[in-house]
């Protein structure tokens, strides 16, 4: 009871500290380029060149293979899932930013694709044979034969 009497601005002091280290924010993991929605709206078609888009976005991400003059942008955020979902990662955003470049360098396309336009990509399901992984004659016939020798034992 003394304790508590006298040191009661104390204990209040070291719970505030406590409690005050909380955090109210949710925790998440962010890859890319953060608020990429809004710094594309600074982006101007027919009037801002790579220039700009630099000064404003960054490098960017990759680059197309065919073409120098489109540029990729990506942002990716992550989040932490509820606790029946044992803390799985949870996708909130997935925006990727297509820029399109004409060969002065100014902005002639832009194209965000979001979380929403995932699904709609389509792949083809075709596959294709690769030579360099395939086995020689040689290399199937040794390997049958060393499966009909370790087989008997």
């Amino acid at each position: 009871m003394f304790f508590f009497k006298n040191h009661k601005n104390i204990l209040l002091i070291l719970i505030f500290n406590i409690l005050i280290n909380c955090q109210l924010q949710e925790s998440s993991k962010t890859h890319g380029i953060v608020f990429l929605e809004n710094r594309s709206k600074k982006l101007i078609i027919n009037e801002s060149n790579k220039n700009d888009v630099l000064k404003i976005i960054g490098n960017p991400h990759s680059k197309s293979i065919n073409n120098e003059d489109e540029w990729f942008y990506v942002e990716r955020i992550l989040s932490k899932g509820a606790y029946h979902k044992l803390g799985q990662n949870i996708l909130k955003e997935n925006n990727i930013l297509l820029l399109k470049f004409d060969k002065y360098g100014i902005l002639e396309d832009k194209i965000l694709l979001s979380k929403k336009n995932k699904n709609e990509i389509k792949f083809s399901n075709k596959n294709t044979k690769n030579q360099l992984t395939q086995k020689s004659f040689v290399e199937k016939f040794l390997s049958s034969i060393r499966t009909k020798m370790y087989g008997n034992r």
